[in-house]
């Protein structure tokens, strides 16, 4: 209970004070604009929470009242006002945010789109370009559902995964992988998710699901959204970005698979959409100085991650965002604080957030 009351105490001082906002304008520089990185939009937390990791959800109730926060105190703005202002160097005359959704999961066109034609807030939303209009989650998403039905049947969580990886040969030392895998499955799963490439992964994913079972509403609930609900909501005004072809975290991918997850997706949604697509977002936030060249060579204008660093050659393809869920803006009562909304809105969390990240690797 120690972290949220300090979380909540240090948030009502700067609030309180105003230092909150001189010290996020100073952090975040003048010309970059607030934006806003949701993933899946439920109905149901406390449902949804059971199966899912909980920093990947916001219920419809939770999302309207933190944008009602931002509206009151930023104009929305779209992601190509983004992109023109940054392209123009140019600070905005009143504070603007902008409001994203990763990962394409179709719970956004049920619960969050109504929302936002309802208020006239403009969004963005990136896709999974492969996952469009079929039955399957991410791949994360997948992996943390079945790692805790594993954790939960095998008597030692972290020994049966090591074998499980040394059987497949993804990981071969056996020993080393034991000791490092941490006990609970969602950080396993992070654990896995730093360590091994797309194909590497998909290979423990069809292990697992050949043991255990990802019930039918499970799956249904992690569904990627359809080419012709995507095609209604750019009809309807909303920016379609590449979140990759098959979210592969791209600092663990090589140069050519790195080019087909960039340029492979620009030009399928360019395709099926009749648009141009300008806006990437790196899956998980994760970039490095090659995948910033790859992103500028597949011909994209604006690149979104989630921390502080910035590219000095591609400025505009490392533009950070705020993530946001459910408990994000709750202090430590669990009650919605308008002080840690306003720390996350003047990105202060991120500045005492450390970064795993090897930038320049």
């Amino acid at each position: 209970m120690l972290r949220p009351l300090v979380k909540t105490g240090v948030a009502d001082a700067l609030h309180r004070t105003g230092a909150d906002a001189l010290l996020g304008r100073l952090s975040r520089g003048r010309d970059v604009p607030l934006v806003i990185c949701y993933h899946r939009v439920v109905s149901d937390f406390a449902a949804s929470s059971r199966r899912a990791v909980p920093a990947m959800l916001v219920s419809t109730e939770m999302l309207e009242r933190q944008l009602d926060w931002i509206g009151r105190r930023f104009r929305f703005v779209s992601l190509e006002e983004v992109a023109s202002q940054l392209e123009r160097g140019q600070a905005p005359g009143r504070s603007v945010a902008a409001v994203t959704f990763d990962d394409g999961y179709a719970d956004v066109y049920h619960h969050a789109f109504p929302l936002l034609q309802r208020k006239g807030i403009p969004a963005g939303i990136f896709v999974v370009t492969t996952l469009l209009g079929t039955e399957a989650a991410p791949i994360a998403d997948r992996l943390h559902v079945l790692l805790l039905r594993a954790f939960s049947a095998w008597p030692s969580g972290p020994s049966h995964l090591a074998g499980l990886l040394a059987q497949l040969g993804v990981w071969p030392a056996l020993a080393s992988a034991a000791a490092q895998i941490p006990v609970r499955a969602a950080g396993a799963m992070r654990w896995l998710l730093d360590r091994l490439p797309h194909a590497a992964l998909e290979r423990v994913v069809q292990a697992l699901e050949s043991e255990f079972e990802i019930e039918p509403n499970v799956r249904e609930e992690m569904r990627p959204l359809g080419w012709e609900m995507l095609s209604e909501m750019h009809r309807a005004g909303m920016t379609i970005g590449s979140h990759t072809r098959t979210h592969a975290l791209l600092t663990s991918e090589n140069g050519q698979k790195v080019a087909d997850e960039t340029a492979g997706s620009r030009r399928e949604l360019e395709r099926r959409l009749g648009a141009t697509i300008s806006h990437f977002a790196y899956p998980n936030g994760w970039f490095n100085a090659s995948t910033v060249r790859a992103v500028a060579a597949s011909g994209y204008r604006v690149g979104y991650t989630t921390c502080r660093h910035r590219d000095p050659t591609h400025p505009w393809l490392t533009v950070p965002r705020t993530l946001l869920w459910e408990s994000s803006s709750l202090d430590a009562r669990g009650k919605f604080s308008p002080a840690i909304m306003s720390c996350h809105a003047h990105g202060l969390f991120d500045v005492v957030t450390r970064c795993r990240q090897h930038h320049e690797a």
